[in-house]
C-alpha cells in the first residue's frame, strides 16, 4: 500500500513539474526545417555543414534549455536522397557515440508525415553530459519527402534528471508541415 501511494505521488510531482511556471510550454513553428515544436523555453538557432553518410550537409538547430533539460531539434536536407536510411543510422550512431551513451533502447518512431523507415526510431539511454556527469537522453531520428528533397532530423531532450511527460510532451507535439 505504502508503495502504491509513493509511487502515485512521485507520478503527480512529475507531472507538476513538467507543467510548472520553469516550463512554459509555447507552440514554436521552424518553416526552415518544415517543421512545428512544443518547446518549454525560447530557442536560438545554430547552424553547422557536416559529413553525414558520406555527404556534406548543413544542419539547422534550434535548441533551448529549461528546468536543467537542454531541448534540441535539428534537420538537414540530403543532396543524395538515396541515403537516407544510412544518414539517419549515421546520425544516430554518432550522437549516441558522442554522449557515450550506454543501455540505448530503440522503438519505432513516425510522426505523422515522416517516411516509415526501420530507422526512424526514438531512443532512450545514459550517458555522460560534456560536464562530466550522468546524463538522461531521450532522442529521435525521422525523415520526410517535401516535393523533390528528402530531409533528415533529429529531436533530443537530455539532462542530468528526465521527466518522462515533459520528453513525451516535446516528442508528441513535433508536427512535419
Amino acid at each position: 500500500m505504502r508503495l502504491a501511494i509513493f509511487i502515485a505521488q512521485s507520478l503527480l510531482l512529475a507531472l507538476l513539474m513538467a507543467c510548472s511556471p520553469a516550463l512554459e510550454w509555447r507552440t514554436v513553428p521552424l518553416p526552415e526545417l518544415a517543421l512545428e515544436v512544443s518547446l518549454p523555453c525560447k530557442p536560438e538557432r545554430a547552424q553547422r555543414n557536416v559529413e553525414l553518410a558520406s555527404q556534406t550537409v548543413e544542419i539547422t538547430m534550434q535548441s533551448c534549455e529549461a528546468a536543467g533539460n537542454t531541448f534540441a531539434v535539428a534537420c538537414a536536407a540530403l543532396a543524395q536522397p538515396s541515403s537516407v536510411g544510412a544518414a539517419l543510422a549515421h546520425w544516430r550512431a554518432a550522437v549516441l557515440a558522442a554522449a557515450q551513451a550506454k543501455n540505448a533502447k530503440d522503438k519505432p518512431f513516425q510522426p505523422d508525415g515522416a517516411l516509415g523507415l526501420p530507422q526512424s526510431v526514438r531512443t532512450q539511454a545514459t550517458g555522460v553530459l560534456p560536464s562530466g556527469g550522468a546524463m538522461h537522453l531521450e532522442a529521435a531520428w525521422f525523415a520526410r519527402v517535401d516535393q523533390s528533397t528528402v530531409t533528415v532530423c533529429h529531436a533530443m531532450v537530455y539532462g542530468s534528471e528526465l521527466l518522462r511527460a515533459s520528453a513525451d510532451a516535446f516528442f508528441e507535439a513535433l508536427v512535419l508541415r
